[in-house]
């Protein structure tokens, strides 16, 4: 997949955003230990993975850019952009690390001040603000767009641990389709419990990768090794594919997942149980549901 090739540097310089998710509640229960998945990789672990990662696509092509973006639990943030001149080369590797550890923690204190007295303190069940990130992100990669004639390859990579939020169904699939439309893939690193649903999509809607490492000890490796990879370069390789992806839908009344729900036929929104009265658009139901065993019940009778 490429974005408009008249725009291009060439094939091989890329702009990747990268959104790191620093939910706290999530890598706070896996550095309790037990049997949570990220007790194996706690948070320091986790960046002394990715660091070295972000790097080492600045020195695979002297034109390429990196952004970095955090996404806590009510706000997101941006955390480095390599276009903003600083450090580059080998010799500075230790400056952006510097760079990036430090901002990452004025990012998580201001996450954590902005929820302060209203946070859900339900473990590592709590969902970051992935619908936030990835606006930026695209918002970021239109500001890209209207810079100038020409500019790198843009992607997504989403670093993603907590589980998905049922409530940000809508602004994720919105997100989605606009990077589509925009012709910008969307690739996944879960380091979480479980499969992200969102992610799936997300992936496979915009062209991008979706993996889900089996070892978290060797994360850098399916980093460089996967989704190091320019998108002209993709096309000459064997990259992993998903077993499958699921497509089922979250309800707009109680951001639930369901298998099967009532559709309003104005504005597309679902609904998990029948509603006198669309609560997205306003449109009147008149036709009430059916009793699934009203027909045999009536025969019972007669």
């Amino acid at each position: 997949m490429a974005s408009a090739p008249s725009k291009l540097y060439s094939d091989d310089v890329s702009l990747v955003v990268v959104l790191l998710d620093a939910n706290p509640f999530f890598w706070a229960a896996g550095a309790g230990g037990g049997n949570h998945p990220a007790a194996t990789l706690p948070f320091a672990k986790f960046l002394d993975h990715v660091i070295p990662f972000l790097n080492s696509l600045l020195l695979m092509n002297q034109l390429n850019q990196v952004v970095l973006i955090a996404t806590g639990i009510n706000t997101c943030g941006y955390i480095y952009d390599s276009g903003n001149g600083g450090p580059e080369g080998s010799d500075n590797v230790s400056e952006i690390s510097s760079e990036i550890l430090l901002r990452l923690e004025e990012f998580v204190c201001k996450d954590r001040k902005i929820g302060k007295g209203t946070e859900r303190a339900m473990g590592g069940s709590v969902s970051s603000l992935l619908s936030g990130s990835l606006s930026l992100a695209l918002c970021y990669v239109q500001k890209v767009f209207r810079s100038g004639a020409i500019h790198p390859q843009p992607r997504i990579l989403c670093l993603q641990a907590s589980p998905d939020g049922p409530e940000q169904y809508v602004a994720v699939m919105n997100a989605i389709f606009s990077a589509q439309r925009s012709m910008v893939p969307i690739d996944s690193c879960v380091v979480g419990v479980q499969h992200s649903a969102f992610l799936q999509q997300a992936s496979y809607i915009t062209g991008g990768i979706y993996l889900k490492p089996p070892q978290l000890d060797g994360l850098f490796q399916y980093l460089a090794a996967v989704f190091a990879t320019d998108l002209q370069s993709r096309n000459f390789l064997q990259l992993p594919k998903p077993a499958g992806v699921d497509f089922r839908a979250s309800c707009f009344c109680h951001k639930k997942t369901i298998d099967m729900g009532y559709v309003c036929s104005v504005c597309l929104s679902i609904f998990c149980q029948h509603q006198r009265k669309c609560s997205t658009c306003g449109s009147e139901f008149n036709q009430a549901p059916r009793e699934p065993n009203s027909a045999s019940d009536t025969i019972r009778k007669a």
